[in-house]
């Protein structure tokens, strides 16, 4: 049976809603930025028709990359770093639970409205049934997160102290420079949406530019822009 593709009642060419998605989910432009460069390269939409395409193809763009980055590496499990971030939603404060690995890559993001152990315990359920068990769990001294790891029997995993979390903490920058740009977030739903979808396009493009040769960093760039532009195209 062939497979339909997800563009067939779209008047617009994937590529075009490829590149929309891609530049307002990855860079910290709102809806009107992205219209405004659009129509700098002689392609008029809406930015109310941009919004359709994130809402639409967003989640379906990350699916797939989780999917691909499963399938050929899996994420490392010696270091895991966890940690929250303070959101308001409707001048209540939620928060955004996120781990990373050793290197930066971003493995889950999950909302809650609390930061007890309930929450923590909830997070670290869906993290480790997606990723298994990492060797080390670095966390900063929130109570919570001894109370959860001593109820999946990791507690002698935990590592805090001063500076060893800075990997996550460098790793909320870019969501943080998205949240300014999206003047914040409305809804639970949206933020979780976003996050998941954000975390998996920062990691699709993710490269150390610093540690790397710049003939390196090139190929990578082009590989991971190449694989871009196929998102979806089967």
């Amino acid at each position: 049976m062939t497979k339909r593709s997800p563009f067939r009642y779209f008047r617009t060419s994937p590529e075009i809603i490829r590149l929309a998605v891609m530049m307002y989910v990855r860079f910290p432009l709102s809806l009107r930025n992205v219209e405004d460069l659009l129509h700098e390269r002689g392609i008029e939409v809406s930015h109310e028709t941009v919004r359709h395409w994130w809402n639409r193809f967003g989640p379906m763009f990350a699916a797939e990359i989780r999917r691909k980055r499963v399938d050929g590496l899996r994420a490392s499990r010696w270091r895991w770093h966890l940690d929250e971030v303070f959101v308001r939603i409707n001048g209540v404060q939620h928060y955004l639970w996120r781990a990373v690995d050793h290197e930066g890559e971003v493995l889950d993001a999950f909302v809650s409205n609390r930061r007890d152990k309930k929450a923590a315990l909830k997070f670290l359920r869906k993290l480790m049934k997606r990723h298994g068990r990492a060797e080390e769990l670095v966390t900063d001294g929130l109570r919570s997160y001894g109370a959860a790891l001593k109820e999946v029997g990791a507690e002698d995993k935990q590592v805090t102290g001063r500076w060893e979390n800075n990997r996550v903490e460098n790793s909320h920058q870019p969501f943080r420079r998205r949240e300014r740009a999206m003047l914040r977030f409305r809804r639970m739903h949206t933020l979780q949406k976003f996050a998941a979808v954000h975390s998996s396009v920062c990691n699709h493009f993710s490269s150390d530019r610093s540690l790397s040769k710049r003939s390196v960093y090139k190929q990578a760039r082009t590989a991971a822009l190449a694989e871009w532009r196929q998102l979806c195209a089967d």
